[in-house]
């Protein structure tokens, strides 16, 4: 397929996005979000003033994607102690919203920890908000921090197992700077594929049923100056077939002690494909996104999602008729089958690349070795 819509690698324009800041303005703190159900028809943000309203935020998907839901949690716990809320009513709300994602209870957890070791020392409420907002701010800074190195040890192991560059990369969901502190995960990687001039085509599913492929990532393609071609979910296969896939990169939101990734629904299709028509198939996600204590794939929770999502369509700014607030596409009383992510067992894993370097072959072995060395270096 011609590429004449690709664009120069050296483009460095800034890419990251404004998705999540504390303000402290006269009446209180607050925490600003950028609604991610708007894009891409318009960036609005989400003033939550207490932990329910984040809640809602992330249910509903304004906020979301693993790193992005950790670093909010986190901010949450701070803002529930700020403003004089139950903490651990708070944190307990906020760790239940997506059972899936490990990233967010792990934020909150954080954030409260240091709220009790604040109250422990002090026994100042104050003091300890302010405890549980430095460590939700060193969280964010982390994440941006380890979004850079992914990037580095991602396009390190692309240019291994693709000599040459020119690289033809498919993504599913979304997982640049709309999910993270910095330019994101799997997105990172082909961010700085381009960047240096080696990404001939980011292949974009648009990922079914809310299309975080076509709202989201070609949103950030596009910012970018990025060359990318947007595809439906179900032309992933002719696409392999034609042979015009060299790898595909996706994020995670929870990766069992396996090896087990947990990703957006339609992930695990593409690992077949990529199996079948031997093509890498690489998981980006921090060392936060592993999760020991889940020792399998038929362990992890995976979270059932409405049925409206399935029976209707919704986009910004347009008129609405479903009980969803969509458009209906299907018969009034139709059933759906509705689970937002899948799980990819290791074997059909490439590699899992961290913050900290990669795992490949996929063992729990090489897993718990890396998180080792990843707890080492934080103390």
């Amino acid at each position: 397929m011609a590429d004449q819509y690709a664009r120069p690698g050296d483009d460095n324009r800034p890419t990251e996005i404004p998705v999540i800041r504390w303000e402290e303005p006269p009446e209180g703190p607050v925490l600003v979000l950028l609604d991610q159900t708007r894009l891409p028809a318009e960036e609005v943000e989400l003033v939550c003033t207490d932990a329910s309203a984040l809640v809602d935020a992330i249910r509903s998907l304004a906020v979301r994607g693993a790193p992005l839901l950790g670093i909010a949690g986190a901010y949450g716990v701070a803002l529930a102690a700020a403003r004089g809320f139950d903490v651990d009513e708070a944190a307990n709300a906020l760790a239940a919203a997506r059972p899936t994602a490990v990233n967010l209870s792990h934020g909150v957890r954080r954030a409260e920890a240091a709220y009790r070791a604040g109250l422990a020392k002090t026994g100042d409420s104050k003091l300890s908000s302010a405890m549980a907002l430095a460590a939700a701010r060193a969280l964010h800074q982390e994440d941006a921090e380890a979004s850079t190195r992914m990037a580095q040890h991602g396009l390190a192991l692309l240019d291994e197992l693709l000599p040459g560059g020119g690289h033809r990369v498919l993504t599913h969901c979304n997982t640049g700077s709309l999910v993270s502190g910095g330019e994101g995960t799997a997105f990172a990687v082909a961010l700085a594929a381009h960047r240096q001039g080696r990404l001939r085509r980011l292949w974009v599913d648009e990922t079914r049923p809310l299309l975080q492929g076509a709202r989201l990532t070609a949103y950030e393609a596009a910012r970018s100056g990025m060359a990318y071609t947007l595809l439906t979910d179900g032309a992933a296969g002719s696409l392999f077939s034609a042979g015009e896939v060299d790898a595909v990169l996706i994020g995670a939101d929870r990766i069992a002690a396996d090896g087990s990734v947990a990703n957006k629904v339609g992930s695990y299709p593409l690992a077949v494909l990529a199996r079948y028509h031997h093509v890498p198939f690489i998981v980006v996600a921090p060392v936060t996104t592993v999760d020991p204590q889940t020792p399998d794939g038929a362990s992890i929770e995976v979270e059932q999602r409405p049925g409206y999502e399935v029976t209707e369509v919704t986009a910004p700014q347009v008129p609405v008729a479903g009980a969803g607030g969509g458009i209906p596409v299907a018969p009034l009383g139709t059933q759906a089958y509705n689970p937002a992510f899948d799980v990819t067992p290791p074997e059909l894993v490439t590699a899992i690349v961290t913050e900290e370097g990669v795992v490949s072959p996929v063992t729990a072995e090489g897993l718990a070795t890396l998180c080792a060395r990843s707890r080492q270096v934080t103390i």
